[in-house]
């Protein structure tokens, strides 16, 4: 069975391999950093900061490489009576958990993390504001894939990093910079999906509501919409990847905060330990993310999990929606320039209970699922 082409694991297997790769990574990770780390002398009555004139702007406390400076003078290897050992390339895993420490302290890791999701969000959201109508556009009418097509195909071989330049000079080098960024991103590969998935519906189903008389838009929202969605959800779980890719890219450009500016500023100071352990925070968010695409695509594309309509399914559909729709106008309220800080104590708490209220009734429409399927077993 584990050795048997595409086999499958069963349960027991999958939970003590999937253990026991995660032992033998951290293993392999522990012995490459014991084996790259270094013996560094102590120097007494060295300052490791850097004169106040040259410290950079993100930092008060930058090093100075230790290694360079004992390098320069071979004296002190010579006259050295102690040595620590240091990790400059590659920081041991209890290393890098310790650091998170520091990191909630003294780097506001939980207040940058939100920046970056937030502006992750708002991308997606201006992307998908763009890329389906005008992919849905291209893909149904000859017209528009006659005059478009073509240079929505192009478009996949720009190298976006090169173009954040004009990116400064049309949006400016705040926020909005960053979410036109990252949303451009997302549209040069979501946009020829959108067509694909589009030429991809089985004739079948065309075929079955032509002969009932459909009209176009029924058969576009009947056929169309529900077969190019499922499908799509999955390529927008490919994109999580490449949107914190573009994001990190974004917040390099002016240092406001972010996970991308914190990465920065703990490199530059070499704290490789504390880079490494906001990685992690990096990957773990996305992995939070691809299990929310996998819910939702649970949620609102039921007939590619269930033979049957579940209790509870619809309305977890509506709260979804609702919640989405939410989003979107917390999205929408500073392009029509309204803080909505500003409005008041309480807009802001009835906002907020108002997705408390998306949330609450999403749980209770899973606990009738959970019921239904426990029934049915």
């Amino acid at each position: 069975m584990l050795f048997e082409l595409r086999g499958k694991l069963n349960q027991r297997w999958d939970i003590l391999l999937g253990i026991a790769g995660l032992v033998l990574f951290v293993l392999l990770w522990w012995v490459l950093a014991e084996a790259l780390s270094i013996k560094r002398p102590v120097v007494q009555g060295f300052d490791p900061r850097l004169p106040s004139s040259v410290v950079d702007q993100d930092s008060s406390a930058a090093k100075i490489d230790l290694d360079s400076i004992a390098r320069a003078d071979s004296l002190l290897f010579a006259n050295a009576t102690e040595f620590v050992k240091v990790y400059p390339l590659l920081p041991p895993p209890d290393r890098v958990v310790n650091s998170y420490g520091p990191l909630l302290k003294e780097d506001g890791l939980l207040k940058n993390t939100g920046r970056s999701v937030w502006l992750n969000l708002q991308g997606y959201f201006w992307a998908m504001v763009i890329a389906l109508p005008l992919g849905f556009l291209i893909g149904l009418f000859p017209l528009f894939r006659g005059l478009f097509s073509k240079q929505v195909n192009a478009l996949r071989y720009l190298p976006l990093s090169a173009l954040t330049g004009l990116f400064i000079i049309w949006f400016g080098i705040e926020d909005q910079m960053k979410i036109a960024f990252l949303a451009f991103g997302i549209i040069v590969y979501l946009l020829p999906v959108v067509v694909q998935r589009i030429d991809e519906v089985e004739d079948v189903y065309l075929k079955t509501v032509f002969t009932l008389g459909a009209t176009n838009w029924q058969t576009i929202r009947s056929v169309y919409l529900p077969a190019v969605m499922s499908k799509l959800m999955d390529d927008i779980r490919v994109l999580t990847a490449i949107s914190w890719t573009y994001i990190i890219i974004a917040e390099l450009l002016n240092r406001q905060g972010g996970i991308g500016s914190l990465i920065y500023i703990k490199a530059r100071q070499g704290q490789v330990d504390r880079v490494f352990a906001v990685l992690l925070v990096i990957i773990l968010i996305g992995f939070i993310q691809d299990r929310l695409f996998v819910y939702m695509d649970r949620r609102l594309f039921p007939h590619k999990y269930y033979k049957t309509m579940l209790r509870g399914i619809r309305q977890v559909e509506l709260a979804i929606g609702a919640l989405l729709l939410y989003l979107a106008v917390l999205f929408l309220l500073p392009v029509f320039g309204v803080d909505l800080a500003g409005l008041g104590n309480v807009v802001v708490y009835a906002s907020a209970l108002v997705g408390v209220a998306c949330v609450a009734i999403m749980l209770i429409g899973e606990l009738e699922i959970w019921q239904s399927l426990k029934k049915s077993r």
